[in-house]
């Protein structure tokens, strides 16, 4: 089994399309099989009592609601997103927020992620199932009943393990989470979405099982931007890939024990 890997630009680019293409060069040279991005409508999604709050930004002072609209790309810049990944071999998808951003990936591509800040708004849920090829959802900020009700809903076809805090405290990953709903619901592929610092656990939920591997990549982490310190760096993208790639070459088989011919010349060695 080869695990599929999601290199997350979400919002890391800050709203520049150059900067977009760049962290998709990292992804394709790397060999990640996908990139994400987060595609919202800022107007929906904005609770109405932070839309006028001023903020400091890279562009000066403005509200909250501006600074939203300054991350968000239009159908020009997807359309040539969506083209430059072509171009480089790699596959795009994006988390929808909003029955907006439903609608506008569609235009794009049948395989969407509802986060995990979503999971409990069942008719975004539902709405984006009805029109998703390949739905997936993230777990994290929610209880068991919260999952189930969002499965039940959702009908995923991925279901991401994940610790939404940025960065994850080690300790709190839980990634024995994993075998639970491995077992819990085997019509679904399991992943994990990794917000911690290192890969050393990411890795790790590699050989507990999980099929898909998606995390935040970012050109570099001192960048502005909530996300970004907890994101991977080009360096560190390209020892994820590799890494995982040697996990999946090393898993073997879950039966009675094989004899290599790697061990023959010292079976015969050592034993006679």
């Amino acid at each position: 089994m080869t695990t599929k890997i999601i290199a997350e630009i979400g919002i890391n680019h800050n709203g520049d399309v150059e900067i977009a293409k760049q962290l998709i060069d990292v992804a394709a040279v790397a060999g990640c099989d996908y990139v994400k991005f987060q595609k919202r409508n800022p107007d929906v999604c904005v609770p109405e009592e932070q839309k006028s709050k001023i903020r400091d930004t890279p562009w000066g002072e403005m509200t909250y609601l501006q600074y939203k609209w300054k991350l968000e790309f239009d159908h020009e810049e997807y359309d040539e997103l969506f083209s430059y990944a072509k171009s480089k071999n790699i596959g795009m998808m994006a988390s929808v927020w909003d029955f907006d951003s439903v609608d506008f990936m569609m235009d794009y591509t049948g395989r969407m992620k509802i986060p995990s800040a979503l999971i409990t708004n069942h008719e975004l849920v539902s709405y984006a199932r009805d029109r998703s090829d390949y739905l997936m959802i993230s777990t994290g900020m929610s209880t068991e009943k919260e999952v189930e009700a969002a499965v039940k809903h959702a009908r995923p076809d991925l279901i991401f393990h994940t610790n939404s805090t940025y960065p994850s405290p080690i300790g709190e990953l839980n990634l024995r989470y994993i075998s639970w709903l491995t077992n819990k619901y085997p019509e679904a592929e399991i992943g994990y979405s990794g917000h911690e610092y290192g890969l050393t656990t990411t890795f790790a939920a590699v050989a507990m099982g999980a099929s898909w591997v998606e995390r935040h990549i970012t050109l570099d982490r001192t960048m502005w931007g909530s996300d970004q310190m907890a994101s991977v760096e080009p360096i560190g993208v390209m020892k994820l890939v590799n890494g995982i790639r040697d996990i999946d070459k090393s898993m073997g088989e879950n039966a009675p024990r094989k004899l290599f011919n790697s061990e023959l010349t010292k079976r015969e060695t050592l034993r006679g």
